[in-house]
Order: C-alpha cells, then sequence, then structure tokens
C-alpha cells in the first residue's frame, strides 16, 4: 500500500503565497482597467482585439487625414471663389465704362478719364489675380514663382500645373484654377483686354464694340470658372461630411474594444478586492509563527 503525500508546513507556506501573488495579480489587472478606462493593457490581454484596434486606429488616422486634406482644399476653392467674385464686379464696372465710351457724344478728356478708371482697375484686377493661399499664388499653378502675373506687363508667369488633395481611397479633387483657365489665354486674356480697352478708350473709339465684345467673352470664361470652383467646393463639403461620419463609426467601434464597461468592471474590482482580503486571512492562518519569530 502506497503511503500518502506528507503535507509540511513548507508546502501549506508555498501554496498560500501563490494563491495570494494570483489575487493580488488579479486585483491589479482590474486596478488597471478602472485607471486607465481601457481593458487591454498589453498585446497579450486580447490578441485579437489589440489587432483589431490597430486596424481601426490604422483606418482612424487615414480618415483624418483625408478630412484635413478637405478642409485645407475647402479653404483654397473658397479663397479662389471670394477672389473671383470680387473681380467680377470690377469687370463688370469695366464694361459699363465700355458703353459709355461708345458714346459718340462725349468727348476726348470725358473718354480718357475713363481709360484713367479703367487703368486703375486693371491694375486692381491683376493684384487680385496675384492673390495667394499659404504662400502660393492662386491662379498660378504649381510655379514656385509668388505670382501669377507680372505686375506691370500682365504676362502669365504661371504653368499648368495642377494643384489636387486626396480625399478618399484612389479619390482626389483639384483645388485651384490656372490663370488662362480663368482668365484666357495670352493675348486675349483680361488684362490684354483691358489695356486696349484703354488704349482704344484715348485714340480709337471705333475699336470700342471689338473690345466689348472680348471683354464679354472674357467675362463668360470668369463665370464659367467660378460655377466650376462652386461645383468642386461642394463635393468637398460633401466629402467633409461623410469623412466626419467615417470617423465617427470608426471611434464608436474601436470604444467598443478598448472601453472598459465600467458597472461590470466596478463589480469585478469589488469581488478581486474580497477575493484579496480572504486570500490574506487564509494565509495569515496557515503561516504560524515560527520558534524563530518567538526568538527575535
Amino acid at each position: 500500500m502506497t503511503a500518502g503525500m506528507r503535507i509540511t508546513q513548507r508546502m501549506l507556506t508555498s501554496q498560500s503565497m501563490q494563491g495570494l501573488e494570483g489575487n493580488q495579480s488579479r486585483l491589479s489587472d482590474v486596478q488597471r482597467r478602472m485607471t486607465t478606462g481601457r481593458t487591454i493593457g498589453k498585446p497579450s490581454d486580447d490578441p485579437s482585439g489589440t489587432a483589431a484596434s490597430l486596424r481601426i486606429r490604422s483606418e482612424l488616422a487615414q480618415a483624418k487625414q483625408w478630412a484635413r486634406n478637405a478642409e485645407d482644399g475647402r479653404t483654397w476653392l473658397g479663397t479662389i471663389d471670394s477672389t473671383l467674385s470680387g473681380m467680377n464686379d470690377q469687370v463688370r464696372r469695366v464694361r459699363e465704362l465700355v458703353v459709355q465710351g461708345r458714346n459718340g457724344t462725349m468727348t476726348p478728356t470725358s473718354r480718357a478719364a475713363l481709360a484713367t478708371e479703367v487703368e486703375g482697375l486693371r491694375d486692381n484686377l491683376l493684384s487680385s489675380a496675384n492673390s495667394t493661399y499659404l504662400g502660393r499664388p492662386l491662379f498660378g499653378g504649381t510655379t514656385s514663382s509668388t505670382r501669377a502675373y507680372d505686375p506691370t506687363t500682365g504676362a502669365y508667369l504661371g504653368d499648368t500645373g495642377v494643384v489636387a488633395r486626396e480625399i478618399g481611397s484612389a479619390t482626389a479633387v483639384r483645388v485651384d484654377i490656372t490663370g488662362p483657365e480663368a482668365f484666357g489665354p495670352a493675348g486675349a486674356d483680361l488684362f490684354s483686354t483691358l489695356t486696349s480697352i484703354a488704349n482704344d478708350l484715348r485714340t480709337a473709339p471705333a475699336n470700342l464694340g471689338a473690345d466689348l465684345t472680348a471683354l464679354d467673352a472674357v467675362s463668360a470664361r470668369m463665370t464659367t470658372a467660378l460655377t466650376d470652383v462652386g461645383a468642386r467646393y461642394n463635393r468637398l463639403e460633401r466629402a467633409v461630411t461623410s469623412v466626419e461620419n467615417r470617423t465617427d463609426d470608426l471611434t464608436i467601434s474601436l470604444s467598443g474594444i478598448e472601453d472598459i464597461d465600467l458597472a461590470k468592471t466596478i463589480y469585478e474590482l469589488n469581488v478581486a478586492q474580497l477575493s484579496y482580503q480572504s486570500a490574506l486571512q487564509a494565509t495569515a492562518k496557515v503561516i504560524q509563527p515560527s520558534l524563530m519569530d518567538f526568538l527575535r
């Protein structure tokens, strides 16, 4: 007959300490979750949850970048929209002056005064055409120049490069418009037309009819550009809303994986504290004072 295992004080002490350490570890884990508000402290706590969390965080970062891109593009287009709108108002004033200048009863002095006003409007329009956004000319394409047009001659200094912003997976929206697209090609652009108008008001009023036709063509081009900019602005507004909704959905999903259930965690904390206190009491009874404790 096999003799039973002998239970020693040392074995009891070792087992009690192991149980106490286990209870302490569980209490520490629950306290950590309560303190951080997160269920996952390290990947080993929930490997599959960690993988899902990392994937969602990556998608969330990407969505936030798309939102920033869309906001930047919307601001860029909004600046173009306000600039073109103001320029259109000035072009309408030039048209009024041309119509006045065609009146056969006007004296050369009166037409010269109109020409001077047209030249002032040309300078203002050139200044508007050289407006910038974050240091880049609005109508200069991707040029490294600080201006889209020469402020004296009105020559185009930009290029035909396109500025776009990525607002989704394989989705980009153009956020600029070049000078020739908005104001016409060289030789038939707004500024050369204004120069011709000013000269004809002084020296060749008979040419003002052709000038008026050219001005109307440039004005129509500017209106078309303004409509195109508005359509792209609206698209970016919809994109911002869509990305914000996506961000909210991802945030909720991430919270479902990482955030604690407060009521459940409080219950677990109470249980863990009670278990730890019980373990302490049980261990105190198991580990009896030895002869050495009395001799100290």
